[in-house]
């Protein structure tokens, strides 16, 4: 079993934010603060505590505000990947960084979810979990009874082995909680332009090879701005340090 640790990761912080109207109207929605601190930089300091060396994070809109942000930063250092042009949506902003992000497995974040652990952080566990020979993906799964700002239904069940199909919307299903373990080697023969990670979810789950692992603690998303006093309330009742 081949357990290498993710030194690196993908942080994808270039959407449009128009959900958050009007306060991304003047910020990107990566820098959107919760208790005081701005939602990319749960995630960073989470990959910061999983060992994290190296995040590469893409940008689009208003994309400047969020270099200048971690330009900074050491830990992890940060490099972007400038979208400016043109949109890339999840598995292509991901395709277009191989180049920066290397040969072996990296973490995948999204910049506007995080977690409040409960002892082991979330991302340390994932790792410790990851097995290259048998997976392709490795996804961090939340409970919804565990969960703020969440609107939608469920994305995949869990078997025995932790193996993930999809829910199709189940309640005995999990949520996909915006972090994950992949291998490069998926992205083999990918096309260049726009396209979904979701792609490549299910060319996973076909080959048996799309994993979970169910997070312990607290998941939050924040999609509006009335999200916001709902993540927050939901910091402010967290025994343990956020992350």
């Amino acid at each position: 079993m081949n357990r290498t640790v993710p030194r690196t990761a993908m942080v994808l912080a270039a959407g449009l934010g128009k959900r958050m109207r009007p306060i991304t109207d003047t910020i990107p929605k990566p820098l959107v603060r919760i208790a005081g601190k701005p939602l990319m930089d749960w995630g960073l300091e989470a990959l910061d505590r999983a060992g994290v060396a190296r995040a590469v994070v893409n940008t689009h809109y208003l994309g400047g505000q969020i270099a200048a942000h971690v330009a900074d930063r050491a830990h992890p250092s940060v490099t972007i990947s400038d979208e400016s042009d043109l949109l890339l949506d999840s598995a292509g902003g991901i395709v277009k960084a191989l180049p920066l992000l290397g040969d072996e497995p990296f973490f995948v974040l999204n910049a506007d979810t995080f977690w409040l652990d409960e002892d082991e952080p979330n991302l340390a566990a994932l790792a410790r979990r990851w097995d290259e020979e048998t997976m392709d993906i490795l996804l961090l799964l939340a409970d919804l009874a565990h969960a703020t700002g969440h609107s939608g239904g469920t994305d995949f069940l869990l078997d025995g082995d932790g193996r993930l199909a999809r829910s199709r919307g189940d309640p005995a299903g999990l949520i996909y909680a915006g972090a994950a373990i992949v291998h490069p080697r998926i992205f083999e023969g990918a096309p260049a332009g726009p396209h979904s990670l979701n792609r490549y979810f299910d060319a996973a789950i076909a080959s048996g090879r799309l994993f979970g692992h169910r997070l312990r603690g607290h998941w939050i998303t924040v999609g509006t701005p009335d999200a916001i006093p709902l993540a927050e309330a939901a910091v402010a009742r967290a025994p343990a340090e956020a992350s």
